[in-house]
């Protein structure tokens, strides 16, 4: 096939229209393929300038460049920037009426577009793809691409649906642009959009002017030390990573009490509000902004030298792509992990209860059985089921369950109608007789026709309708009125009719639908397994940089670097508090080579851990933390953690204090000799036969689960 653009028209359109004098490593090979109309996959570090594999081709090509982007504001933010350059680009989503998304396809239609950029999530490609394939669509460019594999680190099922458009549009040449993605999820890209025989491009994931650092803490209080330590020993802004909202609001006014300049940014303030504080903070109105990870994709600042992770990622992904925005401008620039053995509990939470177990499913359909009244509807919410379930099932759980349910098709979600209602009768013939008097006559009237229709059913609640009644009470809205009134003096009790789930046959068993278990276990362990990954990286005695390397499969890794705190041997035992080496002006700022820092050391801002003394099991231990233990792997610490979560559900159920179940010990030694049965469990010190009886196999699942997850390069005990 003849090439449509030359290299020469490439480079002089990147110097034209973008500045640049010549393409950075990569790039060139990603912009020849799409020239020659070859699919294409790139895979380029956070700064390595994805986008330009795609909008430069689009400025060459004869028809329009559809970019399927994920995020509202991100393909805002890249049209506001072409459109700055005086380049024709355009975006569709859901902020727009119907009348300005016809406008910008009838643009488009004109020529007058040369990049629409779209959202998976609103786009109506059903009724546009034939429209956009009339216009002819020279190019489909995927961004953020690792959203549509399932064992990517932010899997989005909207993006499902991009390879069904790409073969409504006629299979147009296609470019994948991601900055995360293991040889897994490189292989799952390429089947879900259908690539025939990409060209692969990976320019590898060694970002040499950062430097990667962990400081371990065991509360907030060393947190905020750390952290604030950490932001007035470097010069240049900051970005503060949070894991929750509360969090975010919590270490920005920490950081403001310690005279520190900081701003808020997270999900819950509103759109007008957010766009102020993302302008404040590309303006350099303030030193650091706090944020979740709503913030920072496709945010085009290069400048940012420090990047801080208050808690730690749930995936090794997203902690490289986070941290990735640090130094875009190739200059020196530190990535911090602020790490508490804890933290790994919320993801665990979040994972499980993504995720949940066939027991927890099956807990929650049983709930609705008995909760449907005789139509099969079932009044609960999430919160409703946890607190009917006996706490067996928390409300996230509950939550996941419902949407494996209706994906199933075994309930329904029924909305709420007043036009028809459901009553229950609650007093006796007796006491209407006694109570209800002349000037009463219009509910006595209502109660006789439901008696009349219904009986005695009538006091198990009846579903009541318009045409189950009588001309002359005013319609449903007068027998509503009549039903309030009944309602307050205690003779009925009444709702609308739907407003609940609907279980689509309320007799059958779980097992008649089809729930493919299978993969939701597998789900469930791969996620599980990141997990592990991410805790590895920050216990881990060797080079963080290669340790990041080998997990994304780039052949670049080496034993030891100049740029992590292992090899610059700046990293601290467990018990004592890291300072961060501070970023100064170096010679290599100015050109010339960089120095390595020297170690910088404080004493904890809180007393070591000591190690733990062994005593009765039934006694209660003296305090201790798995991770402060240095012969245990991370394989066994994550394990300690995961049994001590489950001992805590176990003591608060039974409403005991902890080590009633086992001791600190105990825990220790399984996770070490990891037994997988009965007799092996039994030898563990502290366990004995009742304990083994009431709690042997709940504590075996977990040993199991850890046991199967576990990274094929963590040995096994």
């Amino acid at each position: 096939m003849t090439d449509s653009f030359s290299p020469d028209q490439a480079r002089d359109a990147l110097r034209q229209h973008f500045g640049f004098p010549a393409f950075r490593p990569g790039q060139d090979r990603a912009v020849a393929a799409v020239a020659a109309g070859r699919d294409t996959l790139v895979v380029l570090p956070t700064g390595g300038g994805k986008s330009l594999c795609y909008q430069v081709p689009a400025l060459l090509l004869p028809g329009l460049t559809l970019v399927v982007s994920p995020l509202i504001s991100l393909m805002k933010d890249q049209v506001d920037a072409l459109e700055a350059r005086g380049l024709p680009a355009a975006f569709i989503n859901s902020t727009l009426t119907s009348g300005e998304v016809s406008d910008r396809l009838a643009r488009a239609e004109r020529g007058k577009l040369k990049m629409l950029y779209v959202a998976p999530e609103r786009f109506d490609f059903g009724s546009a793809a034939e429209r956009l394939k009339s216009i002819g669509v020279s190019l489909l460019a995927v961004d953020e691409a690792h959203c549509i594999s399932e064992w990517g680190h932010d899997f989005r099922p909207s993006y499902l649906r991009v390879g069904q458009v790409r073969e409504r549009l006629g299979a147009p040449p296609t470019i994948a642009l991601t900055a995360t993605a293991t040889p897994e999820v490189r292989r799952d890209i390429v089947r879900q959009l259908g690539l025939e025989r990409p060209e692969i491009v990976i320019t590898g994931f060694d970002r040499r002017n950062l430097r990667y650092h962990v400081v371990r803490t065991r509360t907030d209080r060393d947190k905020d030390e750390s952290l604030v330590r950490a932001l007035r020993e470097h010069e240049g802004q900051a970005i503060v990573y949070a894991s929750t909202r509360r969090a975010v609001e919590r270490v920005t006014q920490m950081l403001r009490r310690s005279r520190i300049g900081a701003i808020a940014y997270h999900a819950g303030l509103d759109d007008d509000h957010r766009h102020d504080v993302q302008e404040g903070f590309m303006r350099e109105d303030t030193r650091a902004i706090v944020a979740t990870n709503a913030f920072g994709m496709g945010i085009d600042k290069a400048n940012i030298r420090l990047v801080v992770h208050y808690a730690m990622p749930g995936t090794l992904e997203a902690y490289y792509q986070e941290a990735g925005r640090a130094g875009r401008d190739g200059l020196s620039s530190d990535c911090v992990l602020l790490h508490a053995f804890q933290d790994r509990f919320t993801h665990e939470y979040f994972i499980k209860s993504a995720y949940p177990e066939r027991t927890i499913v099956e807990r929650v359909y049983g709930v609705l059985q008995r909760a449907a009244d005789r139509a099969g509807i079932a009044p609960l919410t999430a919160a409703a089921i946890a607190v009917r379930s006996d706490g067996s099932v928390k409300e996230r759980e509950a939550e996941s369950a419902l949407r494996l349910l209706s994906h199933a098709k075994a309930i329904a979600a029924e909305p709420v109608s007043m036009s028809s209602v459901w009553v229950r009768l609650l007093a006796t013939p007796a006491r209407i007789r006694a109570e209800l008097g002349e000037s009463d006559a219009a509910a006595r009237g209502l109660l006789r026709e439901l008696w009349r229709g219904a009986g005695k059913r009538l006091y198990d609640g009846i579903p009541v309708s318009p045409d189950m009644l009588p001309p002359g009470f005013g319609g449903m809205s007068g027998v509503r009125a009549l039903l309030d009134e009944l309602q307050d003096r205690q003779f009925v009790v009444w709702n609308g009719t739907g407003g609940g789930i609907r279980l689509m046959d309320h007799a059958a068993p779980l097992t008649r639908f089809r729930i493919e278990w299978d993969i939701i276990e597998r789900r469930r362990r791969a996620e599980l397994s990141k997990l592990d990954a991410m805790q590895m990286y920050a216990y881990t005695k060797r080079c963080r940089r290669a340790f990041v390397l080998r997990y994304f499969g780039d052949p670049a890794a080496r034993s030891a670097c100049d740029g992590c705190d292992i090899c610059l041997g700046t990293h601290t035992a467990d018990a004592e508090v890291a300072d961060v080496p501070a970023v100064r002006r170096t010679r290599r700022a100015r050109g010339g080579p960089e120095p390595v820092p020297k170690p910088s050391v404080r004493p904890a801002a809180v007393p070591p851990v000591p190690r733990p003394t062994v005593r009765h099991a039934d006694r209660a231990p003296a305090r201790s933390d798995a991770a402060d233990l240095p012969d245990l792997g991370p394989g066994e610490i994550a394990l300690i953690g995961a049994l001590r979560h489950l001992r805590t559900e176990l003591a608060r159920q039974e409403r005991v204090p902890s080590y009633c179940i086992f001791a600190d010990r105990t825990l220790v030694e399984m996770a070490i000799r990891r037994p997988d049965s009965f007799d092996a469990l039994a030898s563990v010190h502290g366990v004995g036969p009742t304990k083994l009886d009431r709690y042997g196999e709940r504590f075996l699942a977990v040993i199991r689960l850890a046991t199967d997850t576990a990274p094929a390069s963590q040995p096994r005990s």
